[in-house]
């Protein structure tokens, strides 16, 4: 393992749950407003174009479930306040299972927008967050997220900070419709987006699985722990618990 002193790095791709942003803010206050929120958001802007692209990849999401017999709540389609209510059930049970399904960060992420628009949400990053983004681009480091949240909702959430607005900070953001988080490829499309060589990028996450899918694509990593115990040190990469130790 190459000691993280020793580490050099063009960008940085850092995930966002536990490792940017608490995960108590996202489980306590943004998922819990989605959910309280789904029903009225759909009912009022199903008829509009990107929820109605929502809505179809939804059904279609639920017709694969349903072929892999994992029971999702029934869909019904003989009239549209059935459908909607197919859908609302459905997200519901999307949500109690944690899935990283596209469609539903995507109504997620359309939701939170109007809950900071009007000020009913505020977003949290640990303090070490907001100077390391001013250091890395004073030191002309590129910075890129990587998050399973689409790509609107972590625009929202660093421009709506109880720090201000970090999205001056961030040149790239890449969501699930790039790939899955715990495969290589995906680190390797981020790579050939941002037009550098995989081991020019740092990834940081707190999931051990992320860090050695971007390990094998060939990217820098380290694990970011934000609690106090520390996981085993046979770990093939770095263990931090702050960024004031990345690239001070």
């Amino acid at each position: 393992m190459v000691p993280l002193a020793q580490v050099s790095a063009r960008a940085l791709l850092l995930d966002i749950e536990g490792t940017t942003t608490p995960i108590e803010f996202v489980y306590q206050v943004l998922f819990p407003y989605a959910r309280a929120h789904i029903k009225e958001f759909i009912e009022r802007h199903h008829a509009s174009p990107d929820v109605g692209a929502d809505l179809v990849q939804l059904r279609h999401e639920h017709a694969c479930d349903v072929a892999a017999k994992l029971d999702p709540p029934p869909w019904h389609e003989d009239s549209s306040a059935a459908r909607l209510e197919s859908a609302v059930a459905y997200v519901h049970w999307l949500m109690d299972r944690d899935r990283k399904a596209t469609p539903l960060k995507s109504l997620q992420g359309k939701i939170w927008e109007a809950g900071y628009r009007s000020g009913a949400l505020r977003s949290e990053v640990y303090p070490d967050v907001p100077p390391a983004f001013a250091r890395w681009q004073a030191q002309q480091k590129s910075i890129a997220i990587f998050s399973s949240g689409s790509v609107l909702a972590q625009k929202l959430l660093f421009a709506h900070t109880t720090s201000g607005d970090l999205t001056r900070f961030i040149r790239a953001y890449f969501d699930t419709a790039t790939g899955a988080k715990t495969q290589p490829a995906s680190y390797r499309r981020i790579a050939s987006a941002l037009a550098l060589h995989s081991g020019e990028i740092l990834f940081l996450s707190d999931v051990t699985a992320e860090v050695d899918a971007a390990r094998l694509a060939g990217l820098k990593t380290a694990l970011c722990v934000r609690i106090r115990q520390l996981p085993a040190p046979e770990r093939a990469y770095p263990v931090i618990q702050t960024f004031d130790v990345i690239f001070p």
